[in-house]
């Protein structure tokens, strides 16, 4: 293989053959198959987590981070590892310069970046000893080969501060400022729980990704803590790559990056043949700025004619009508909930939280479905549609609350889990009920079936936005 630099400053892989395929095409062809396995949400990432294992263990959830680099063009990855073998001279080590090789060739390493976060930056060093045998960087790089061609890195290694305030602090603003004029990602490799049971990791996990989900360093820290000090058999870590984590997650605020998505989740026990009495986690998390769709008159119109045309399509024939549509915002990914109403009666209400999907498609097929399998009603008849009126509520992503205070009523719609069971209220609800939020989370929690006040101990809650339109002008729901 043809080289672009001296070959002391081309870090060789240390896993091609083993962790994932040595041959070129083979490699291309099992990391196309696994970022086609998974669908991108509608934004670009300023930071991922992504977990760094061999790519039959937690190469789906990898790539279901890696997949969303195709929403925008970047030319600089910053990969933050932990140092699971040498230990860095400083708290990061950095390789400035040359490249780092995988059978898909070589990716060039940023050395004008790398030389500013060295000079911005005193807890980094250069340093390539940490890096030669060092994994979480190398597993991610045919990840990055595929989808962003041609882009440049900065590879970190990240050991002594993972749990130090003024290190992760320093590291996340220098971060920010040197690459703040470069199209970049940050990416902390890193993965969860460390040989528990299959069904103690789902636990230890999913409170590691709800800490992470809150968007507070010091919750993440607390958590990991507590689930260490908690007895777990057999957990050695929840997070090997806390530091990278904690770093990813304030360089990412500072980068204006204010909601935080859980793209997937897995263990090893998942895997084919994969042994569930001890296994490993592995999560993928997505830090983005969401802006919402600038719904004009023209398309909200469209939107609501799509929906009733597929209800009325449904109804005669049993099946959604097929349509084309090239409206850019109409093709972005959303939730959405759609709303029927006779007059000022409730007909059917169903929705879709997840942003996987265009919201044209959504709201074609939530609408079909609240016309037909919302079990509080009898199906929709033919006949009922000339009369009837729909409302379409275009949802934002859920964002992971902490606390019931953070509520802002009439402005934020509530999804309060617990024990299985799962309760959602619209933001308008609490306003035309007259609510306070404590009146409004003890719906939710009604909704879900569950006691009133579940909210207070062991339920997550998330809140989320939406654009809410309708048929009829000036139409007034009932209280």
């Amino acid at each position: 293989m043809a080289h672009t630099a001296s070959d002391t400053l081309i870090r060789p892989p240390a896993l091609a053959g083993s962790w994932y395929p040595a041959e070129p095409a083979a490699l291309a062809q099992t990391v196309d198959r696994l970022l086609a396995s998974v669908e991108p949400v509608d934004g670009a990432p300023a930071a991922l987590i992504v977990p760094h294992a061999g790519y039959a263990y937690s190469g789906r959830i990898a790539a279901a981070g890696w997949r969303q680099l195709e929403n925008a063009e970047y030319d600089l990855a910053v990969i933050l590892a932990p140092a699971h073998r040498a230990r860095p001279p400083k708290p990061l080590a950095v390789w400035k310069e040359g490249a780092f090789a995988t059978p898909l060739g070589d990716v060039p390493v940023d050395a004008e970046m790398c030389q500013a976060l060295i000079e911005a930056c005193p807890c980094v060093a250069a340093d390539r000893v940490s890096h030669l045998a060092e994994h979480a960087v190398e597993i991610q790089l045919p990840f990055l080969q595929r989808v962003c061609p041609g882009c440049r890195i900065m590879p970190l290694v990240m050991g002594d501060g993972a749990d130090d305030e003024s290190v992760i602090d320093s590291v996340a603003r220098a971060l920010a400022q040197v690459t703040a004029n470069r199209r970049r990602v940050i990416v902390a490799s890193s993965d969860l729980s460390h040989y528990p049971s299959y069904r103690n990791a789902l636990a230890v996990d999913q409170a590691t990704l709800g800490a992470i989900e809150t968007g507070q360093a010091d919750h993440v820290h607390e958590t990991l803590l507590d689930a260490l000090e908690s007895g777990t058999p057999n957990l050695l870590t929840c997070a090997c790559g806390e530091g990278p984590i904690l770093v990813a997650m304030r360089a990412a605020a500072l980068m204006g990056a204010e909601t935080i998505t859980l793209l997937d989740y897995a263990n090893s026990g998942d895997a084919p043949r994969g042994d569930r009495r001890q296994v490993v986690g592995y999560g993928a998390v997505m830090f983005w700025h969401y802006e919402p769709p600038a719904l004009t008159g023209a398309q909200r119109d469209r939107l609501l004619r799509l929906a009733r045309e597929a209800i009325e399509m449904y109804l005669r024939s049993g099946s959604l009508p097929v349509v084309s549509v090239d409206d850019p915002v109409l093709n972005r990914r959303a939730g959405a909930f759609v709303t029927l109403w006779q007059g000022a009666e409730l007909r059917g209400c169903i929705g879709h939280i997840k942003a996987d999907r265009p919201l044209y498609r959504a709201v074609q097929e939530m609408a079909v479905a609240a016309a037909s399998s919302d079990t509080r009603f009898d199906p929709l008849s033919l006949d009922e549609l000339g009369s009837l009126t729909v409302e379409i509520s275009v949802l934002s992503p859920l964002r992971r609350i902490t606390s019931i205070e953070q509520v802002e009523v009439g402005r934020h719609g509530l999804v309060i889990a617990k024990d299985g069971r799962r309760g959602l209220l619209l933001p308008e609800v609490a306003t035309e009920r007259g609510w306070d939020r404590y009146a409004f989370a003890d719906a939710v929690c009604w909704k879900a079936g569950l006691p009133a006040g579940c909210w207070r101990a062991g339920a997550t809650m998330h809140t989320f936005t939406a654009i809410v339109f309708s048929g009829q002008a000036g139409m007034r729901r009932p209280l």
